[in-house]
């Protein structure tokens, strides 16, 4: 648990020149995502590399530690009106582990990534060099590969991202769904919109007894949902509604006028209120279940959500950003790993030829031996030569990356 930065270099170095491997960590809230290391000699904890560098009130610019925790930074920085535009759902995750991990919330939608709104970092080499990367296409290139590295290109030591004034007025905007086709046209009508929505979030449970519909028989919304092509020929449907809900952010009168102009679009079931659903930045899986990653275009995440039913057989949980078509799943624990892996082939076989990709973001132990955690990599030759160029030796979490790199 090195104090500072050269003490972290101290660290590295002992261990480059005893040939010892380097795992990081940040507050260990995804230390089970991804694939487990072959070899762990040190576990060089960053929760004392934290701090937020001083800068002007109102600066666009904010320099923080990569082991000081998330929402001690946006605490930090409502004192003056400001934020950074990061939701990561993991609750006491560092700056550093959001990072590493390419963990990204709601906001993603409007503002982008983490990595999207790095402006520079401070990391240490495999060999405890430390390296500032930044300030220009070449050193952004450099600095947003270690993002979603998982500490195996580097250590991060500090990160400098933009920093945006506090909205003035949010508003949350939620209508019922049933299925995966409905919220496909419910999401290009809010995008055709052009309301400017900072999240567009999506909840589709397993399903519990279904309700009654809150209209009358005769009621044109009655009607219009069930003459809903998404109601109709679909084998395990949800049988309790899920949610959409789409965030407006700006100025108190703006978002007043655009959260109605969205209840018009969206009909009588849309709903406002002042603050977020609980399920909000919360991920659909626990502890012990197979946690799942899609990632699709938006035209086809209906397909991918129905691809993945249809492959176990029921409905499965389903929770993310469904404005940009990534979203999280979980399996139950309890599954065997071999209807794992055909439940991963299945869906896999679909989202190859819709440019999609389906990627297990934690797992129990069995499943993780007999299951391909990433799937087909597009970039995997650029991210061997990275690791290679980097990290020659494989001594920073070696097996950790795809490929077993």
């Amino acid at each position: 648990v090195p104090g500072g930065p050269h003490a972290a270099a101290e660290v590295l170095a002992l261990a480059a020149a005893h040939d010892l491997t380097v795992v990081p960590r940040g507050a260990g809230t995804k230390i089970d995502w991804g694939a487990a290391p072959v070899q762990v000699d040190i576990m060089l904890d960053t929760g004392r590399l934290a701090g937020i560098g001083h800068e002007p009130a109102g600066a666009p610019v904010a320099e923080v530690g990569a082991g000081t925790p998330l929402r001690a930074v946006q605490a930090t920085l409502e004192r003056t009106g400001q934020r950074l535009a990061l939701d990561a759902p993991s609750p006491g995750a560092t700056l550093g582990g959001v990072l590493a991990a390419g963990e990204a919330g709601p906001l993603r939608h409007r503002h982008g990534s983490p990595c999207d709104q790095l402006l520079g970092v401070r990391y240490l080499g495999a060999d405890g060099e430390l390296v500032s990367a930044g300030g220009g296409a070449p050193g952004l290139d450099l600095a947003r590969l270690l993002c979603g590295s998982q500490g195996a290109l580097g250590v991060l030591v500090s990160a400098s991202l933009r920093v945006q004034s506090m909205p003035a007025s949010r508003l949350w905007v939620s209508r019922p769904v049933w299925t995966p086709l409905e919220v496909h046209d419910l999401v290009r009508t809010i995008l055709a919109a052009r309301l400017d929505p900072a999240a567009i979030e999506l909840d589709l449970p397993a399903g519990t007894p279904r309700p009654r519909t809150p209209y009358p028989p005769g009621h044109p919304s009655a009607a219009a949902r069930e003459r809903h092509p998404s109601m109709s020929g679909r084998s395990g449907a949800p049988s309790r509604a899920g949610s959409l809900v789409v965030l407006l952010e700006g100025g108190p009168a703006d978002v007043t006028e655009r959260a109605e102009r969205l209840v018009g679009i969206l009909h009588g079931e849309a709903t406002v209120a002042h603050s977020a659903p609980t399920w909000w930045r919360r991920y659909p899986f626990a502890p012990g279940d197979t946690a799942l990653r899609l990632e699709v275009p938006i035209s086809d995440l209906h397909a991918a959500v129905y691809a993945l039913r249809d492959a176990a057989g029921t409905p499965v949980p389903v929770r993310g950003s469904a404005g940009l078509g990534v979203v999280h799943a979980a399996l139950p624990g309890a599954l065997a790993p071999d209807r794992v892996a055909s439940i991963l082939a299945a869906v896999r076989g679909v989202l190859v030829a819709r440019q999609g990709r389906c990627v297990v973001v934690s797992a129990p132990a069995p499943v993780r031996r007999a299951v391909d955690l990433w799937g087909e990599i597009a970039g995997l030759a650029q991210l061997r030569a990275a690791k290679e160029h980097l990290d020659p030796e494989h001594r920073l979490a070696p097996g950790r990356l795809p490929g077993g790199l």
